[in-house]
């Protein structure tokens, strides 16, 4: 009996220790899921994220540890919810949060170049979601939503500097109006929070993506400042009262990376715009958005979400300290119920959807409103099946597009394409995409009735003619072919396979194109079943066998 207790206790010892040293890995959300936003229900937490022109729009994120997602679905995932009509890929939504209050799911964003903010709510996370109630009053984007003790509700956002007066480049405010839950509109007029930021004689830029939560007694305020480049930053502020005023904490930011090493070995950089929740084990996290550049400020998977732990000192919360860089490991935050890292969004995942299911893949998104049938699955032959629309990726409207993420460094994309184009025209293929101006694509068509595979680099400029990069003459028997675009830091290889052969290089191009540094906006690469007439209505389409995604980072090895 006594050696049974001896064994059984070195066991629980050996597992206890081996529980404490089980870590996951940044980011939680690989890829282009920017502005994290997280609430906490009972032992539940859901996040959301911004999702600009793509749609379904808002996508929700479920996990009982912090540090194993499964998305649940879309928050805006009707037509009647979100207008997105000519939208430009970097507009659209902007800067989504999530808040739990009274058995009911709110969730407050900004439409932009639209009708401007919104709240929608839900009783269930997975929907469905009210259509969305436009905030009169909450003029600017970021609004938040904060539920106080004695019942009242408020909305903060990014404003326009007091009296509507910019005094330099980037002059914004901090705005906070209160809310009538039950009437769903605000009340009475807003007031100015923050002026400029931290320390305005500094005159900084962009302070946004407020939130306010309350901690002993204290109203916190967290913001971002220095746009959402490489000088991004978190700051805080704390107050005795919901409408200040708010005293900047002097060892501010609490989260950069601004000023270091740009060379330094796997970095992460643009850290900021943060979200806090309190664990049930009283020990609190963020989530914030952070990039992976490949080199210098290059980078193609976007505004990603990371998680990381806070330090409380003095009354104040410090996520990275003076010089300390984001850890690609930490902890599990929640050791007695994480036993297994089980995160299909981080680290080096994979991926394949063979079309199956009568419902596509929620990892799947459109650009723009989906038209009328955009898209078909045919679950008895076990395919999509792609129109090809006379709309090309160069416009903004609803082109025939399913896009995924790019989410590695380095990784690749494949599918298979079952097509016979009609005209030279018509093309069918795989696309990886960063905007309208900033695309690759290789395809099959026909060229004097022989088929061919062609590569095509967008036009720089709107109204410009795709540039065709190379082409090569294939079997006219083959039917169906397969793609590959391999992602390499800064470069991107493109493969073709005719059934039955091996992968054949057709041409490596520069990946940098696509990196925002290059294209602008806000958003991240996807790679994109796609298929097009170029601006002529046919009846012919594509059909596409499976779709498959695999990371290969170095860093997850």
């Amino acid at each position: 009996m006594k050696k049974t207790f001896i064994a059984l206790f070195f066991l629980q010892l050996f597992a206890h220790l081996a529980n404490a040293q089980l870590k996951y890995a940044n980011p939680i959300l690989a890829g282009f899921y920017p502005d994290p936003s997280i609430c906490k229900v009972n032992q539940d937490y859901y996040l959301v994220n911004s999702s600009f022109a793509y749609f379904p729009g808002l996508p929700l994120f479920h996990s009982t540890d912090l540090v194993n997602w499964k998305q649940i679905g879309h928050a805006l995932e009707r037509n009647e919810q979100l207008d997105l009509s000519n939208a430009g890929i970097s507009r659209g939504l902007f800067a989504p949060t999530i808040r739990y209050h009274d058995s009911t799911f709110y969730i407050v964003c900004t439409l932009i170049d639209k009708k401007g903010n919104f709240i929608i709510k839900a009783k269930d996370p997975k929907g469905p979601w009210s259509n969305p109630v436009w905030l009169n009053g909450v003029n600017g984007i970021d609004p938040s939503l904060f539920f106080d003790n004695d019942g009242k509700a408020y909305i903060t956002f990014n404003g326009n500097p007091p009296d509507n007066k910019s005094l330099y480049s980037g002059h914004r405010s901090i705005r906070i109006v209160e809310f009538d839950v039950q009437k769903m509109k605000v009340v009475g007029n807003n007031e100015v929070l923050v002026n400029g930021g931290v320390d305005f004689s500094r005159k900084p830029i962009w302070i946004e993506g407020p939130h306010i939560f309350k901690k002993d007694n204290y109203y916190y305020l967290i913001c971002a400042e220095g746009g959402t480049g490489s000088n991004h930053t978190e700051v805080v502020l704390r107050s005795d009262s919901v409408k200040g005023p708010y005293i900047p904490y002097r060892n501010n930011p609490i989260l950069t990376q601004k000023d270091l090493d740009p060379n330094r070995q796997n970095p992460i950089s643009s850290a900021g715009h943060c979200d806090f929740i309190e664990a049930q084990n009283g020990k609190w996290f963020s989530v914030f958005l952070g990039c992976r550049p490949y080199q210098d400020d290059f980078y193609n998977t976007g505004r990603e979400t990371f998680l990381a732990p806070i330090e409380w000192k003095d009354g104040w919360p410090i996520i990275t300290h003076e010089s300390e860089t984001i850890q690609y490991q930490y902890p599990v935050p929640l050791p007695s119920i994480t036993k297994k890292i089980s995160n299909d969004f981080s680290g080096n995942f994979s991926f394949r959807d063979d079309f199956k299911s009568k419902k596509l893949n929620d990892r799947f998104v459109f650009l723009r409103n989906p038209t009328v049938g955009l898209y078909t699955l045919d679950t008895i032959n076990k395919q999509l099946i792609l129109p090809l629309k006379a709309t090309t990726l160069s416009e903004k409207y609803n082109p025939a597009f399913v896009g995924f993420r790019q989410s590695h460094l380095k990784g690749e994309a494949t599918t298979s394409v079952g097509f016979n184009a009609k005209a030279d025209n018509e093309k069918a293929g795989l696309v990886v995409f960063q905007n309208e101006t900033h695309y690759y694509f290789i395809c099959k068509s026909i060229k004097e009735n022989n088929s061919v595979v062609e590569l095509y680099r967008s036009a720089l400029k709107e109204g410009e003619i795709n540039e065709l990069i190379t082409t090569v003459k294939i079997s006219n028997k083959n039917k169906s072919i397969q793609f590959k675009i391999e992602a390499n830091n800064d470069q991107y290889s493109f493969y073709y396979c005719e059934e039955g052969k091996k992968y054949v290089l057709l041409k490596t191009m520069d990946a940098k194109l696509l990196s925002t540094y290059e294209a602008g906006g806000f958003v991240g690469a996807l790679y994109g079943l796609y298929s097009t007439s170029n601006g002529t209505e046919t009846q012919n389409t594509a059909s596409y066998h499976w779709f498959a995604y695999k990371g290969n980072d170095t860093i997850y090895k």
